[in-house]
């Protein structure tokens, strides 16, 4: 595979970079934009299960950033010109081949270093009774946590896990209810 240039990038590669304000100010490709730490935006998406219980990802070992780490249920970038919330169901149901009538907005992060410096919106979907069915292009696996287990890897496995999936649970959103 070749790396292509930043001017022969196609839409999905392109990164809206945000001023201070989270207004977009430029267009880059999504390798530049990380490469100068500039600020863009995200979405996350935590689905839950009849019980409570929390779906996380384990990121495919192809994956540039954490390989075959566990994660939040769904996470992505959005697109140009495109709406949180329109990123957040695409995301979703390309991750995850999950469809639902609404996502409630829980968060959101500005951009920061913690954050990777993308200006976060965290959404929930409404509780599930069918099974996510992981894309094996972006997911390699998945299973639904009760708080306790999460806590359990935080505390005694945090290097299985992303630093996103971590900073979630300690700003006490992983599981809100």
């Amino acid at each position: 595979m070749h790396e292509k240039s930043k001017n022969n990038a196609t839409q999905d590669e392109l990164q809206e970079v945000m001023d201070d304000t989270n207004r977009p100010i430029a267009l880059l490709s999504r390798d530049e934009v990380h490469r100068q730490l500039l600020p863009h935006r995200s979405v996350q998406i935590l689905v839950y299960d009849q019980q409570n219980k929390l779906f996380l990802q384990k990121r495919s070992a192809r994956k540039r950033f954490y390989p075959g780490r566990w994660d939040v249920s769904a996470r992505g970038h959005t697109l140009p010109q495109e709406s949180n919330l329109d990123a957040a169901q695409r995301i979703l149901s390309s991750e995850l081949r999950l469809e639902v009538d609404r996502l409630n907005l829980i968060r959101q992060f500005p951009s920061c270093p913690e954050t990777g410096y993308e200006f976060v919106s965290i959404f929930t979907t409404p509780k599930i009774t069918q099974l996510p069915a992981p894309n094996g292009d972006e997911v390699e696996d998945g299973y639904f946590f009760t708080s306790e287990e999460l806590t359990c890897l935080i505390k005694d496995f945090r290097e299985l896990l992303t630093p996103g999936l971590v900073t979630l649970w300690e700003s006490g959103l992983a599981f809100p209810f």
